[in-house]
Order: structure tokens, then sequence, then C-alpha cells
């Protein structure tokens, strides 16, 4: 697959937005799809923020196995990364994000007061890729739907700071995509579970990258799914298959394959074959 690149004006913006805002902050979130822990982690995020401290998010915790998950936590923490498992939708966790931020800041916390300053509130800057849910989360936090929240990318475009009580303010920015994807595994994980848009790799190619991810490792939900026996050797069978059983079909009993298309990514997006982890700590470590 060529080299994919997808790099709108507003993210170069953001990144340099970023640059010149990171020394106002004290503490930066990374917030990460906990299906895809290593594919969602944007490598120029490390070289933006510096020796900033870190706490990391792996949203979404409710669509990714809760075993691997553990797993990917413990990753992060062994690197010395705090992490939470949250689920910025229904709340799950993000009550936990305030004393994790005071916990990573005592030292400084502890230093300001000695010096006789009055506590103030702790300024984050929340970054991560496309569609991770940074607005949902901070709707959450802030308890009131202060930002634009939908489920696909690109939808926050500039930074912004929201007060959540007392406590601390967050600088909100747009999602930040790299350049270019040298990594196919890494682009197709991104693709199928909605951090780029649709258009930006052809359809049938994301939807056969998830036939296959399923086929090796969840191939039981995969054929209860759709009642159907899976050959991996015979893609045309599986969209035939999917489409018969599903009614997919055109005029003169044809395969709609752009309706099997649809109908799949759907499904894998919206948990309809349970919990899925498309990275696993095994092949990173």
């Amino acid at each position: 697959m060529k080299q994919i690149q997808w790099y709108p004006g507003h993210m170069a913006k953001t990144k340099k937005q970023v640059k010149e805002k990171i020394k106002l902050v004290d503490v930066v979130l990374e917030l990460l799809d906990a299906r895809i822990p290593y594919s969602s982690q944007n490598p120029v995020i490390k070289e933006l923020i510096g020796n900033k401290p870190r706490v990391i998010l792996l949203n979404k915790a409710d669509l990714s196995d809760p075993i691997e998950l553990d797993k990917w936590v413990s990753f992060f923490e062994a690197k010395g990364v705090k992490t939470l498992k949250i689920n910025a939708l229904n709340g799950m966790g993000v009550d936990k994000i305030k004393g994790v931020l005071k916990e990573v800041l005592k030292v400084q916390i502890a230093k300001e007061i000695s010096r006789g300053r009055k506590e103030r509130p702790i300024r984050t800057m929340i970054l991560g890729i496309p569609n991770v849910g940074k607005s949902t989360l901070i709707n959450r936090l802030a308890n009131k739907k202060k930002l634009i929240a939908e489920d696909r990318p690109g939808v926050t475009r500039h930074t912004q700071y929201i007060r959540v009580g007392q406590d601390f303010e967050l600088l909100d920015t747009p999602g930040i995509l790299w350049p270019k994807f040298d990594n196919d595994d890494v682009a197709f994980k991104l693709a199928i579970t909605g951090a780029i848009k649709d258009n930006i790799l052809p359809i049938d190619e994301i939807a056969i990258f998830g036939f296959k991810y399923l086929y090796k490792h969840y191939l039981s939900r995969f054929e209860e799914r759709y009642s159907i026996k899976v050959d991996i050797e015979d893609i045309l069978k599986i969209y035939e298959d999917i489409g018969r059983k599903r009614g997919c079909l055109l005029p003169g009993n044809e395969i709609d394959y752009d309706r099997v298309n649809d109908l799949f990514l759907h499904d894998f997006r919206h948990q309809k074959f349970g919990k899925i982890t498309l990275d696993y700590v095994k092949d990173y470590v």
C-alpha cells in the first residue's frame, strides 16, 4: 500500500499552537483509544510535550478486551506514566482523573504551598488523535455540554480553555494525526475504529482488513454474528454470505458490496462482535 498522507491544515496549525501553549500547562492528558493503545498514540505528541508530566487515559475501555487492556495499563505504568481506564461517554473512571492529576503533581503543589502561594487550579492540556473522545471527556468533566461531540473525526477545529470546577482548567485541542502512515497495520486500525475518515482508504480494503483480523483473533464471534462459516481464502464468498444473510442485495438478487462494507464497519465500531483489542502488548515489548 502506498504511504498514506493526511494532514489537514487545521492539524498543522494545532501542532504550532501546542508548541506555543505547552509551557502554560502543568500536565498533559493523553487520550488513547483502549482498543488500539499503540496505534492511537501519536509519536508527534511525545516530541511536542517534551518533559512535561503526562497521564494516559485509555478511553472507550468498555469496547476493549479487559484482559489485554489491563496489560496495557501495566505496560505504560512500568514506563513511569500514570494510566487510567475510562469511558468518557458513561463516566466510568472519569471521577478519578482529578485525584491522579494531584498525585502526579504533588511535589510541585507542595513546593508552591511551602512558598506561601495559594493552591491554584491545575492547568491541563488534552491531546489525542481525532475521534478518540476528547470533547466527550471534557463535557463529562465539566458536567455540561460545552463542546460539540460527534462520533466522527475532525469536529474540534480550534484550541479553547474549559474551566472544570475549582480544581483545574483544560486546554482542549483538535485531534492531531501525524503527517503520514508508514505502517499499513496502524493505518487500517485507525481506519476501522473510525479515527480517520472513511474516504482516506478504500472502504473495501478496510472491511477486508476487519474480516482477516476477526478470522485470526475472534473467529467464533465473526461466524456467530452473521450465522456463516468463514473461509478467509475466499473473500468474495464472505461478502456473498453476509450479503444474503443480511439482505444486502441489488435488483436481480446480486450482492450489494457497498452495503456489506457499511454493515460490517458499523458492526465492528459498535461492539457487535463483543469487546475487541487490535493492539497486543506482546507485539510491542
